[in-house]
């Protein structure tokens, strides 16, 4: 009769367990990504957002977002990266160079999704072994911001075909390709560091119309983007035509822009991010290039700054602005 009770008591034990240990299994994981970026990068992680409820995962259902913002001031970064790596982040999503190889610095192990590479030497300063198969725990999407930066130069001499000197934002890497493409168009190429200080983009822009630079090439960087407000007017009240990198900012009041849209690029983060967290080794996922780009023009900036855009050049656009 005791052994009988005995029974009876561990299988009704049994029982009510069961439940609970369905439950716990059933409850699925929520996965923490750490968000690190130079300054205000709002427009990414909302087309990250959007990306990953394609996939079905809402953001503090399936996931939860740690955001590290170093503000613009890059020395911020690798202190940023070494708080998230001590969190314990599932995964880090490193936006433009500079978090990159901070989060690349902070960590060997926790997985690390570009998000993007704009400049050469990806695979000259190790960061990866190649594009096919990178290796270690980086991976993401290389942005051709070099390459691309000598494609917008193009462009913008053919909106403005009669500029012989065209300032250059310095981006803080070799624009070879830049220099090729305005030598082989016998422009002149002033090239113009932005230093640090409120007044810095002023200098900057002091020092290209004492030049006389008859346009300007904004370069690929996270600083330019962020500050994209600052350098737009700084080129209406100087009345020089610029070409930008994002979309965005021609949508701002800048004259022209050509380059990768926001929602490919940051659909193919959050692709890489589901595929790392179901499983996937970063080192095992090549690394992409974008494929979709864009051209667009702002005919209202275009008509303050009295000149016309060419009509065989606004025929290859895919958005003109009114």
């Amino acid at each position: 009769m005791t052994q009988r009770r005995t029974f009876i008591r561990m299988a009704a034990g049994s029982l009510l367990a069961l439940p609970l240990a369905s439950l716990a299994q059933s409850t699925p994981k929520i996965a923490r990504i750490g968000w690190l970026t130079p300054g205000v990068f709002e427009v990414h992680s909302r087309a990250f957002r959007e990306a990953m409820r394609t996939y079905g995962d809402v953001e503090g259902q399936a996931y939860i977002i740690e955001t590290r913002s170093a503000d613009e001031n890059l020395d911020r970064l690798p202190r940023l990266a070494a708080e998230l790596v001590a969190s314990r982040v599932d995964i880090i999503v490193a936006v433009g160079p500079p978090a990159i190889l901070a989060a690349r610095q902070a960590t060997g192990t926790i997985p690390i999704v570009m998000a993007f590479w704009g400049r050469s030497g990806l695979i000259e300063t190790g960061m990866v072994a190649n594009l096919a198969r990178p290796g270690g725990n980086v991976t993401g999407v290389y942005m051709l911001g070099a390459e691309l930066d000598a494609k917008r130069l193009d462009l913008l001499l053919q909106a403005v075909p009669k500029a012989r000197k065209v300032g250059c934002l310095d981006p803080g890497y070799a624009l070879s390709e830049v220099q090729k493409t305005a030598q082989d168009a016998g422009v002149q190429l002033r090239m113009t560091e932005v230093g640090l200080g409120d007044d810095s983009y002023v200098r900057a822009f002091e020092a290209m119309a004492q030049a006389h630079v008859d346009a300007l090439l904004v370069t690929s960087s996270p600083r330019y983007f962020g500050d994209a407000r600052k350098i737009i007017d700084l080129a209406a009240s100087r009345r020089i035509p610029a070409i930008y990198e994002w979309t965005s900012m021609a949508e701002d009041g800048g004259l022209m822009a050509y380059g990768p849209t926001f929602s490919e690029l940051d659909g193919r983060v959050a692709a890489y991010v589901q595929r790392i967290l179901k499983g996937a080794k970063p080192g095992d996922l090549p690394i992409e290039q974008p494929s979709k780009f864009e051209l667009v023009f702002n005919l209202g900036t275009a008509k303050t700054l009295g000149m016309t855009i060419p009509p065989s050049l606004l025929l290859r656009a895919d958005r003109v602005i009114q």
